[in-house]
C-alpha cells in the first residue's frame, strides 16, 4: 500500500451518527493493530463505541481507506477520555496521529482529558500537552502510564 498523506482527510462522527461499514473499518484498524500486530488479545468491544456522547475520528485517504483513528469519549465526570489511538503500520511516520489528536483536543478545549498511553508513546503524548498523572501498570501485557492535559 503506498499512502499518500496530503489527501488524507480528518473525519468524525457521534456514535450514533456513524454508518455501520466505517464503525467496521473503525473497529478493524484497532484490531489489526492492538491485537495482531501486537500480539495483544484484549476485549476489543468494551461498550464504549456506541455511548451516546462518544465521537470518533479518523484518517481517510483519498481510496477512503482508514489510515488511522481514535476515539473520544466524554466522562460522567465532564471530562473526556481519548482512547484506541493507532495508526495503520504502513501511514505511520508522516503526522497522521497527530493530526487526529489536535482534532480531537480543539474539542476538548482547555477542559480536562486524560488518557493511558503505551509507554513507548508517552513523548507523543507530551507534545500535545499531556502529562504523566500516576504510576506505570500493566495492561494486557504492555506498560502503560496514566496521562492527563487541562482542566483542574
Amino acid at each position: 500500500m503506498t499512502v499518500h498523506t496530503p489527501g488524507a482527510t480528518v473525519r468524525r462522527s457521534w456514535a450514533s451518527d456513524l454508518d455501520t461499514a466505517t464503525l467496521y473499518e473503525l473497529i478493524r484498524l484497532r484490531v489489526d493493530v492492538f491485537v495482531v500486530e501486537q500480539d495483544c488479545p484484549y476485549p476489543e468491544l468494551d461498550g464504549r463505541d456506541l455511548e451516546a456522547r462518544t465521537r470518533h475520528y479518523w484518517l481517510a485517504g483519498p481510496d477512503a481507506e482508514v489510515l488511522g483513528t481514535l476515539r473520544l469519549l466524554k466522562e460522567p465526570d465532564g471530562g473526556y477520555r481519548i482512547g484506541r489511538v493507532c495508526t495503520r503500520l504502513p501511514a505511520r511516520g508522516h503526522g497522521l496521529g497527530g493530526r487526529l489528536m489536535a482534532a480531537a483536543l480543539a474539542e476538548v478545549g482547555s477542559g480536562r482529558c486524560v488518557l493511558d498511553a503505551q509507554e513507548q508513546q508517552v513523548a507523543f503524548y507530551e507534545r500535545h500537552g499531556f502529562a504523566v498523572s500516576g504510576e506505570r501498570f500493566m495492561e494486557d501485557g504492555i506498560p502503560h502510564l496514566p496521562m492527563a492535559r487541562g482542566g483542574s
